[in-house]
């Protein structure tokens, strides 16, 4: 089981948490929404949890909830610049679908 981050990811990541003052890292989870039926959740967390699984990569600790580990197993965090648009993007091999958006998907 495993989450990582590509170098891209990782430093747009240790720039915010900078800005931001520091983080314990980067939690990752699911929740339910859209009309796929799951979307990605992504915040800073300033303590990590018993219960949550942490992922070191490239700096970044990732904390992942055990409930939402059983979706984002494999998952890779990249950080895309297109055009005027630009953000994180979800190289997630369990999706089975997504919605026509993007905001949300299906295992």
């Amino acid at each position: 089981m495993a989450i990582s981050l590509t170098e891209k990811a990782a430093e747009h990541v240790l720039n915010f948490i900078e800005k931001r003052g520091g983080a314990a890292g980067l939690r990752l989870a699911v929740k339910t929404s859209g009309c796929s039926g799951l979307a990605y959740v992504l915040e800073f967390v300033d303590e990590i949890e018993d219960t949550d699984e942490v992922f070191e990569s490239s700096g970044v600790k990732v904390i992942v909830d055990k409930k939402s580990l059983i979706y984002l197993d494999g998952t890779e965090l990249d950080y895309k610049r297109e055009g005027l648009n630009e953000g994180f993007e979800f190289n997630n091999p369990n999706v089975k679908d997504a919605c026509g958006c993007g905001e949300s998907f299906t295992v």
